[in-house]
């Protein structure tokens, strides 16, 4: 038995099922605004596209007419337009050119894109998949018409996959898929593995050690087929045999492999709720931040012990105090920050009262004490 290549899965975003969400804990609702920012994202990349498309589409049509205006000229032998359209014409053949290279790097920005349960569960459009085994199927296709394969096999699938994912005696996955052909493939397991980051990130632990549990059974099918050069649907019969005889040497290498698996899924998860809290935590920040750039929190944790007392009793004439105390150099450096970070509004009370010039002055007549 070969080790299972989990390299494939590495580019699969998780998923983010409202339905599936434990209700019980406040993980998942870390990333209902990821889901969004997501969602948004790929909204964007829609109408860049369709942008580009169109544009493109009226470069071309105006090169046309360029081309046959220019013959029509030609043909009148009328010099002084003709040099004139041949510039315009050499223009619109430079943006026909930068057109054609935005659009190859949006065809490489698609490809790179990470698949997740957006993309997954999107609607195919344009190509139909006929589930005929060849076992060469995969090594033709592109990553686009696999990411299109998949799509269209979850939104068929899902409900049953998932319901071969709950299984715990081999006598009912077998008797399942023997019933159910079509979903010994690829398309399942990789299902099966976005569903088990889900409940690891759910804290459903256990749950995720049974859908665990099944893919790795899937992927012991795959492999048998591969090894064996034949279709993975006449493989189901032979990996239960084998496995309910229970060799030793076969399952401790499934064993292995399962064990292996569970903690890959829960390394995945726990990168996943970093990255999320990290992004969420940055995205916090981004909304403190001040006037001047600066985040509100980190200027207060920079200050000097006696200025943070002054910011936490909200004493104005106790801060003025201090700071006339301090070098000019210190003052100027921690009150421009103080500003800068929105921590401290010059004269906000007169602003809010409508004090005008009379407010500006005094914030000049402040800033004369500090220096």
């Amino acid at each position: 038995m070969s080790t299972i290549n989990y390299s494939k899965w590495d580019h699969i975003e998780i998923s983010d099922d409202e339905d599936d969400t434990h209700p019980n804990i406040d993980t998942p609702s870390l990333f209902r605004w990821r889901h969004q920012a997501r969602v948004e994202k790929m909204e964007e990349a829609k109408k860049e596209k369709e942008t580009l498309a169109k544009e493109h589409s009226t470069n071309q049509q105006k090169i046309q007419q360029m081309k046959q205006k220019l013959k029509e000229v030609e043909e009148k032998e009328s010099m002084d337009n003709f040099e004139k359209m041949k510039k315009e014409l050499k223009e619109l053949e430079k943006q026909e050119s930068e057109y054609q290279k935005k659009e190859e790097e949006l065809k490489k920005k698609e490809k790179l894109t990470p698949w997740n349960i957006d993309t997954i569960c999107h609607e195919g459009k344009s190509k139909t998949i006929i589930n005929k085994y060849d076992k060469n199927d995969d090594k033709d296709l592109t990553e686009e018409e696999k990411a299109q394969r998949q799509e269209e096999f979850t939104k068929k699938h899902r409900q049953e996959v998932k319901k071969y994912g709950m299984f715990s005696k081999y006598d009912d996955s077998q008797e399942y898929l023997t019933q159910h052909p079509d979903l010994v493939c690829e398309e399942t397991a990789n299902y099966l593995v976005l569903w088990c980051i889900d409940l690891e990130i759910e804290e459903k632990h256990s749950l995720m050690e049974q859908v665990a549990h099944q893919t790795i059974v899937m992927q012991f099918i795959l492999e048998l087929a591969k090894q064996m050069e034949l279709d993975p649907r006449s493989c189901v019969r032979p990996f239960f045999s084998r496995i309910k005889v229970a060799q030793k040497e076969y399952l401790d290498a499934f064993n292995d492999e399962l064990e292996g698996f569970k903690q890959r899924i829960r390394t995945r998860a726990k990168q996943k709720i970093d990255k999320a809290i990290k992004e969420h935590e940055e995205e916090e920040r981004q909304k403190r931040l001040g006037p001047g750039g600066l985040d509100p929190m980190e200027v207060f944790d920079s200050l000097p012990d006696e200025l943070k007392e002054c910011f936490e009793s909200k004493d104005i004439a106790k801060l003025q105090e201090v700071v006339m105390k301090m070098p000019k150099e210190d003052a100027e450096y921690h009150i421009k920050r103080c500003v800068d970070s929105g921590l401290w509004v010059p004269n906000a009370q007169d602003a809010d009262s409508g004090a005008g010039e009379g407010a500006e002055s005094k914030e000049e007549e402040t800033y004369e004490e500090v220096d």
